[in-house]
């Protein structure tokens, strides 16, 4: 009996403040989208950076007869010195770090560049102005230091590129973009915080009569309480579940049925797994700051 009558006071409170409960809703929807977006987008982040980490390679480039620089200093590497590279990548030393070594000539690399641009590019590169190289695939992409300091000052050897360098400043944006939405999602719930608290406020008001009246019976705090905190909690519910559908749908159908289809050279996304693991975040956040904030909304109120 005693939860019939609290929830008819709920529902009461509901028909009393609509316009108010739809705002909560909204805004408590906007900043969980907010909050789960920004959750994905990290996990996207993470996900791009150990799918390259694991791809990207150290290349290894030797010198040309047009090279400049202290290591080339006679024009094209000699056989000598492409076997000191290659016995350096088999040695004891970086041997145990490398997963695998793909070596490109110089003849490998003219004819490449001749099959991606077309032959009418024979005559405009020389075969021996174009590198020789090492592609190297290491166990922990974080060892490439050792590679690039071990051949920096061998003769012979150009130039020593990580490849990662090239995509750090693609995961500063996606984390800047990821900082973005949790600012802008941490705005939006302290609006739906105050939201919530007015919103009880403004129930606790128009409701003064019947609270008066269930203090002169006897009611305690806790009784008088729990309907507005209810309140608050269900409208955050809702909003929580449409910030849940919203992250799914962007999930199901933004990325599984577009991205993953157009954007090839990305072979690591985000799934709906990815998102089962954020509603309950979502769904849980929500209610607990609405429960915090119509519970301390509704204690200071009966105070005064």
């Amino acid at each position: 009996m005693r939860l019939g009558l609290i929830f008819s006071e709920v529902f009461q409170g509901f028909r009393r403040n609509v316009s108010m409960v739809i705002s909560v809703i909204l805004v408590t929807f906007v900043s969980l989208t907010f909050v789960g977006a920004a959750i994905l987008t990290q996990s996207q982040v993470g996900k791009l950076h150990d799918y390259w980490e694991d791809r990207a390679q150290v290349e290894i480039f030797m010198c040309t007869s047009t090279a400049i620089g202290d290591n080339c200093t006679d024009g094209n590497a000699t056989p000598e010195q492409i076997e000191d590279v290659r016995a350096q990548l088999a040695g004891g030393t970086l041997g145990p770090l490398i997963a695998n070594v793909q070596e490109i000539t110089q003849a490998d690399a003219y004819q490449s560049i001749i099959d991606q641009r077309g032959e009418e590019y024979a005559s405009v590169f020389a075969p021996d102005s174009i590198n020789a190289s090492f592609r190297v695939n290491l166990k922990d992409q974080s060892q490439v230091t050792v590679i690039e300091e071990a051949f920096h000052s061998t003769k012979g050897v150009q130039e020593v590129k990580n490849q990662m360098k090239y995509l750090e400043p693609l995961f500063q944006a996606l984390q800047v973009a990821t900082y973005l939405a949790v600012g802008i999602a941490a705005l939006m719930l302290i609006a739906a915080i105050l939201l919530i608290a007015t919103t009880i406020r403004l129930s606790a008001v128009a409701r003064r009569k019947e609270i008066g009246i269930m203090r002169l019976v006897g009611a305690s705090n806790r009784f008088i309480q729990t309907p507005f905190v209810l309140e608050g909690v269900l409208a955050a519910f809702i909003g929580s579940v449409l910030a849940s559908a919203a992250l799914w749908a962007a999930v199901q159908f933004g990325v599984l049925g577009y991205l993953t289809g157009r954007v090839t050279f990305i072979q690591s996304w985000i799934g709906l797994n990815d998102v089962w693991v954020v509603i309950p975040i979502v769904v849980g956040l929500g209610v607990v700051l609405a429960a915090l904030s119509a519970g301390f909304a509704i204690r200071r109120w009966l105070r005064t």
